[in-house]
């Protein structure tokens, strides 16, 4: 009798996930609070706490302190980071391209690659939309010199664009888009820098190698419930902004958020015989091929180093 107790105790135990993003709260994140709301964390054994970040190389440093099992980040500066010797893989990737773009004025507009020629745009050090323009412009035959980058620091980007200091500025649909468009009143003229060939890795789940190790089980539990909170988003995106909202506040209003969490769910690609989060190699060797023409990484370590998709769910 003790001994069955013991193993049905263990059986239902409930572990805990920390989750740290590396950001603060924005409608990226909807779809893990509406899995939260909706008990598919519960439902997998797993006590799942999430909190806000001040930036990715923070939310790596708590990650390897111990103090979280998962950062949410973009992938980019995980690859960074691994690059660098930092002992953590990317266990899904969400966002294979980052869904950043392009924004100008009606009246002076940046619709095509081709328009950034003779124009000014904001750019601020390690901002995911500019950093990589060479990369830009040369697969889309712009003569880079034409375009002037006008550096300055991250919080003076958006009001000097606003104030037509700056033609283009680079945003992300999923967080900043929504909210300039409703508070400015302004349909931006929008050049998406994805569909035009930059592809940037985003949203993606990272953890250590230590806890990857010691905790594998638990991390595909949760990943699993993760997929099926994407799921879950899809069907009801403003269900997923209620959820979040009722943990963000000061939130925009419902509508902005909603357009965020749709955005989000719009480029998390989803194609048969691989689970949501899947990462192909390729990405990873893109990636660092984007990272040397903007910083110097040496020789770029096996892309195995990077990632595992040994976590996902099953299909």
């Amino acid at each position: 009798m003790a001994a069955l107790l013991v193993s049905t105790s263990a059986a239902w135990a409930t572990d805990p996930v920390n989750v740290r993003f590396s950001w603060k709260l924005k409608g990226e994140y909807g779809h893990l609070y509406l899995a939260q709301e909706q008990g598919i964390y519960a439902s997998k054994n797993l006590a799942v706490r999430m909190g806000e970040g001040a930036g990715a190389p923070a939310a790596l440093g708590a990650l390897l302190q111990g103090q979280e099992d998962v950062v949410v980040m973009p992938a980019i500066f995980a690859v960074s980071a691994i690059q660098k010797g930092m002992p953590v893989k990317i266990v899904a990737l969400y966002h294979p391209r980052t869904p950043v773009v392009l924004i100008s004025q009606p009246d002076k507009p940046v619709a095509q690659p081709k328009d950034l020629e003779g124009k000014t745009i904001a750019h601020s050090v390690g901002e995911t939309g500019t950093s990589y323009l060479a990369v830009f412009c040369a697969v889309n035959g712009i003569d880079c010199a034409k375009v002037k980058k006008v550096q300055m620091d991250a919080q003076s980007r958006v009001p000097q664009f606003l104030q037509k200091q700056v033609d283009a500025v680079s945003v992300y649909r999923t967080s900043d888009l929504p909210v300039l468009e409703a508070k400015v009143g302004t349909k931006f003229t929008v050049l998406d820098l994805a569909q035009h060939g930059l592809a940037i890795p985003g949203l993606a789940a990272v953890s250590s190698n230590a806890v990857i190790a010691k905790r594998p089980e638990v991390l595909r539990r949760y990943l699993a419930a993760v997929n099926e909170g994407i799921a879950a988003t899809r069907k009801d995106p403003k269900a997923a902004a209620a959820a979040l909202m009722k943990a963000w506040q000061g939130s925009p209003p419902q509508e902005v958020v909603e357009a965020q969490v749709r955005a989000t769910m719009d480029a998390v690609p989803s194609g048969p015989g691989k689970p949501v989060g899947w990462i192909d190699a390729k990405a990873i060797s893109q990636a660092l091929d984007l990272l040397k023409t903007d910083e110097a990484i040496g020789t770029p370590k096996p892309v195995e180093t990077f990632f595992t998709n040994d976590l996902l769910p099953a299909l």
